[in-house]
């Protein structure tokens, strides 16, 4: 989730100068309402909240890893990749049980991680014949480093590269199959800057709701970029920047906004003001890039989402060089296209990634 694009309207606004069971049942004993902050609860409050985190260890519920994703028809692995910077990494696969015909490089948004609802689409996607790898960014989920800190963008996509090409050399037949990149918000902003780095390296890129840019309608101006710079250099971990509530205005849903406050792994805290001002420096080099993006890419967004820019999905798409771009933009869908909306249109979603894919792993097979 892109938290630049809300801290910044902040600013503005406040006059700052299958056959298988795809989607888990939601447990309907969760009342359809939004809980109060765990310091605002009473002792009952909080001992049903406890109840339903115990009912609920993962997204799905309380079966267990290994089980659930058996019931869902792939593998599943766990582990920790150290990058050559040093930093320990958590990583997970999900594998399709025959070979795969693609492989998906998957990048999580900020604050987010790849072990709660993000891997909902890596599951579907192994179960329609893609293998998928991806890692908790340095800073989220089970990987070291400061909760939410990400004072160097740059080194993250090292990392990210790091690992992608330690997972293709895992496996001969890899190397002939085509390679996607998948980001979610800051991640599709992450894929960009991965596809700048080794611009040969991935077929296709997929690119949800990407955090590409500040909109001209909400960026902050002069003065105020600069004072944040300047109060970063001495306090970079702060978390004090003030931002509106990522999960109420990403999901839509409201059982599942209860289900994504859940996670255990999740920040919860405002913020970082070294992660914003790096938000905000990589948001502007990629907009001077736009025009560099050269890989086939399928950019997805929802028309009411208010964390990242629809009209900046659409100058991406105007702008890139790319001879291969599609852009679908969902009339009143929010942020979280993959979780968060109702059943009807995340199958509308995933049935446009589906068709993309074939599209041009069918083109692979052929031109190979």
């Amino acid at each position: 989730m892109s938290v630049c694009s809300l801290f910044v309207g902040y600013i503005l606004q406040n006059n700052w100068h299958p056959k298988r069971r795809r989607f888990p049942p939601i447990n309907q004993n969760i009342p359809n309402v939004k809980p109060p902050p765990p310091e605002e609860m009473g002792e009952e409050d909080l001992q049903t909240r406890a109840a339903v985190k115990r009912q609920h260890p993962y997204y799905w519920g309380d079966t267990p890893e290994e089980e659930y994703y058996t019931s869902q028809g792939v593998k599943s692995t766990n582990s920790f990749y150290t990058s050559p910077r040093g930093i320990t990494l958590f990583t997970k696969s999900w594998l399709p049980l025959n070979p795969p015909r693609g492989l998906l490089f998957m990048v999580h948004g900020y604050g987010n991680d790849i072990s709660w609802t993000f891997q909902m689409t890596s599951i579907f996607l192994a179960q329609n014949g893609y293998a998928c790898f991806a890692l908790d960014l340095e800073g989220h989920g089970k990987s070291q480093g400061l909760k939410a800190f990400v004072p160097n963008v740059d080194l993250v996509v090292d990392d990210l590269l790091s690992f992608f090409n330690y997972v293709l050399s895992q496996d001969v037949s890899f190397q002939n199959l085509p390679k996607f990149l998948y980001g979610e918000s800051m991640g599709g902003a992450i894929c960009l800057l991965v596809h700048f780095k080794a611009p040969t390296l991935f077929d296709g890129a997929i690119l949800i709701a990407p955090m590409c840019k500040i909109s001209e309608k909400v960026r902050p101006r002069w003065p105020i970029p600069e004072v944040l710079t300047f109060f970063a250099r001495f306090l970079p971990t702060l978390p004090i920047v003030p931002t509106a509530d990522l999960i109420e205005k990403s999901v839509k849903v409201p059982e599942k906004r209860i289900i994504s406050g859940l996670n255990p792994s999740k920040y919860k805290g405002k913020p970082r003001l070294g992660t914003v001002i790096e938000l905000l420096r990589v948001t502007d080099y990629i907009d001077s890039k736009l025009s560099d993006v050269s890989l086939p890419f399928l950019v997805l967004h929802g028309s009411a989402d208010v964390v990242t820019d629809p009209q900046v999905s659409k100058e991406l798409y105007e702008v890139a060089r790319s001879e291969d771009k599609s852009l679908k933009i969902y009339d009143g869908m929010f942020h979280s296209l993959l979780y968060g909306e109702t059943d009807e249109n995340i199958e509308i979603v995933r049935g446009d990634i589906l068709k993309w894919l074939s599209e041009r792993c069918h083109r692979h097979v052929e031109i190979n």
